[in-house]
């Protein structure tokens, strides 16, 4: 995909000044250095101190260090699967190739490279993946529990080869900020966890190519952080690797002045990124679970070196998890909100670790839980690793006085989100929030008062998700827009006004105008946003525990306008549709479970199921999947009745 001129322009109107005047600094910054490498300067003596506590290895759950074990040795034999693609090359891999496409992505000075355009540098996301490098991690981690060298061998490997094939400055693997950000951050878990390997210094604090790499890379984000509009998740990712790898690697004479400038980064952006009540505020979920990650990693590393940091970074870290205890599920999982592209910040794990339990484990490790928290019954590697280095939040002298909830949060008004809950499982998610963070609100969708259904944890009414970023901008749009979430859509438009990929131009405004959750009884909540000015869309969402029946009412105010209202159903659900009523049906634990879905008879409804022209009926469980799901689509307009009457009622 290449950006036109038109691109361009809309971008460049949801700056302002300030960050023009930043932008255009870094384009001077990128010329001159061009033709201006500076050498990296000298180190002698160098020492690795961040390495872990006595004990911490030996105390890894036996489950959790079978699964990474086992993880290791996939990768051993050259297996990975990243964002869909199934590849067995990374025995000796070639940095710069993409198996989706099987396209290489072209050399030559960094900021030179089109990585936007698939057919001239591959699908990106598949090509930076493994250079986050957190497969090393993983193989790492390998060889702390098992001692065996195997692991630590290709590791070495790896590295001298990524290094001799990405020189400072040359190809694509230095033109992403976060990108960067999270490779120094693996590399300093490399060095920790290869900490009892004889070649451990040979590789990193001996090695003048590893010296010039990690200089190089603090250098480049010293340079060139993420600004403005752009401020979101991407600059918590720089400033914490930056800050990591300050205080690991704290070798060079700007070491200090990396780490000061890194730390103050990273705790305005934290707190930038974050609503009072702990969510993120791009209201894409996966980014909350990414930046809480890298936030605790960094607070890891400031915990190692014994480098103080503002209360308020830990303030931020506390109330982000317990957000996240308040609005999983049953079965830990959180809502499915704006965009996913399974980003981590620090993986030290095997397939099959919930990643969820492994945050709120933590977090009950650093901050401690609350009574109302859910169960978290699984293990990890993760928890135990930074628990070992980060002072637990009681025993902080200086820290401050802080209310945290006494009862579970059903609503978090600075964010718009509600949850209401019923028995049996029954959860509820409601968006009455912001269109998304900064001016661009690159990761938000047009799901304005969309709703997210489940019922012991299996998705009724699903957020289809993401699918992708780059190179099919036909499953971009759909899986962003209004009519791919379970909202109303007026005259075949969105509510929020799409300029690219990754920038709207024009957001919907949502209020939300009451809310009830009650622990008994019935539940409620209404909302209204302005995306079809001058009509105006107000929903109703009622929850009665009795009779397990969730009624949605929708009311459009304004001029006659054709309307089409969706139902996203989840991938396990089956729906028999007899004109105005859809049989749900699907299976839990080798049970069988009905609901009743009585849609408007207002509309004339129709399922579809993986269609392609248009795309209607996916769902996407992972970025770069997708899978064939029921959805129910009524039409109609708007002046056909005074309000469209939806229940759901389930049954077993």
């Amino acid at each position: 995909m290449t950006l036109s001129a038109g691109w361009y322009l809309r971008r460049l109107s949801r700056m302002g000044p300030r960050e023009v005047g930043g932008r255009v600094g870094d384009a001077v910054r990128r010329r001159r250095w061009r033709s201006a490498q500076p050498a990296a300067p000298r180190v002698t003596g160098a020492r690795f101190t961040a390495v872990l506590p006595a004990g911490t290895i030996a105390a890894v759950p036996p489950d959790a260090a079978e699964r990474l074990v086992a993880e290791a040795d996939r990768l051993m034999a050259g297996s990975a699967e990243y964002f869909g693609v199934l590849r067995d090359d990374l025995a000796e891999p070639d940095w710069w190739y993409d198996p989706k496409t099987g396209r290489r992505a072209p050399g030559g000075y960094a900021f030179d490279v089109p990585y936007r355009d698939e057919d001239a540098a591959g699908d990106i996301k598949q090509i930076w993946e493994p250079s986050r490098h957190q497969y090393l991690t993983v193989l790492a981690a390998a060889y702390a529990v098992t001692g065996n060298e195997r692991y630590a061998e290709r590791v070495a490997e790896h590295l001298r080869s990524w290094w001799a094939s990405n020189a400072p400055l040359r190809g694509v693997h230095w033109v992403s900020g976060i990108e960067l950000g999270i490779r120094l951050l693996s590399w300093v878990w490399i060095r920790r966890l290869l900490d009892g390997w004889p070649g451990a210094p040979a590789l990193f604090e001996d090695n003048p190519v590893a010296l010039r790499q990690i200089w190089h890379h603090q250098r480049w984000l010293a340079a060139f952080p993420s600004r403005g509009s752009s401020a979101n998740n991407h600059v918590v990712a720089e400033a914490a690797g930056q800050f990591a790898a300050a205080c690991a690697f704290g070798w060079f004479p700007s070491s200090t002045r990396w780490r000061d400038d890194a730390l103050r980064s990273l705790e305005r952006h934290l707190r930038g990124n974050t609503f009072p009540s702990g969510l993120n505020r791009e209201l894409a979920t996966e980014y909350h679970g990414l930046v809480l990650e890298l936030g605790l990693a960094a607070l890891a590393e400031a915990d190692a070196a014994g480098v103080p940091v503002p209360a308020t970074v830990r303030l931020v870290l506390l109330r982000m998890t317990d957000a996240l205890a308040a609005v999983v599920d049953d079965r830990l999982r959180p809502p499915r909100q704006g965009d996913a592209d399974d980003g981590h910040g620090l993986v030290v794990d095997g397939a099959g670790t919930d990643r969820w339990a492994s945050l709120l484990a933590t977090g009950d490790a650093v901050f401690g839980s609350l009574p109302w928290w859910p169960e978290v019954s699984g293990t990890d590697v993760r928890t135990g690793l930074l628990a070992a280095l980060i002072l637990p939040y009681a025993k902080q002298g200086d820290a401050p006085a802080v209310t945290r909830p006494a009862r579970r949060p059903a609503h978090f008004a600075d964010a718009g989100l509600t949850v209401l809950r019923g028995p049996s499982g029954i959860w509820c998610r409601c968006d009455g929030g912001p269109h998304g963070f900064l001016s661009i609100a690159a990761h938000a969708h047009a799901d304005a008062l969309s709703v997210e259904v489940r019922h012991d944890g299996v998705e009724v009414l699903a957020d289809p998700g993401t699918f992708c970023y780059h190179g099919q901008p036909e499953w971009r749009r759909y899986f962003r827009s209004t009519l791919g979430h379970n909202t109303l859509e007026l005259d075949g438009a969105d509510q929020s006004g799409s300029g690219g990929p990754f920038l709207w131009t024009r957001h919907a405004r949502s209020r939300v105008l009451a809310v009830e959750a009650a622990e008994e009884g019935a539940s409620h909540w209404c909302a209204e946003h302005d995306g079809y000015g001058p009509s105006v869309h107000r929903r109703r969402v009622e929850l009665t525990a009795e009779s397990r029946e969730l009624r949605v009412v929708d009311e459009v105010r304004g001029p006659r306008r054709a309307v089409r209202l969706a139902f996203h159903l989840g991938p396990a659900i089956t729906a028999d549709l007899a004109g105005s009523r859809a049989v749900l049906t699907w299976s839990r634990d080798g049970e069988e479970r009905t609901a009743v879905l009585d849609l408007p008879g207002e509309l004339s409804w129709r399922a579809h199921r993986g269609e392609t022209d248009p795309p209607l009926g996916w769902y996407s469980p992972g970025f770069g999947r997708k899978e064939p799901a029921t959805t129910l689509v009524g039409s109609g307009f708007t002046d056909t009745a005074r309000g469209f009457t939806t229940v759901l009622g389930f049954h077993g």
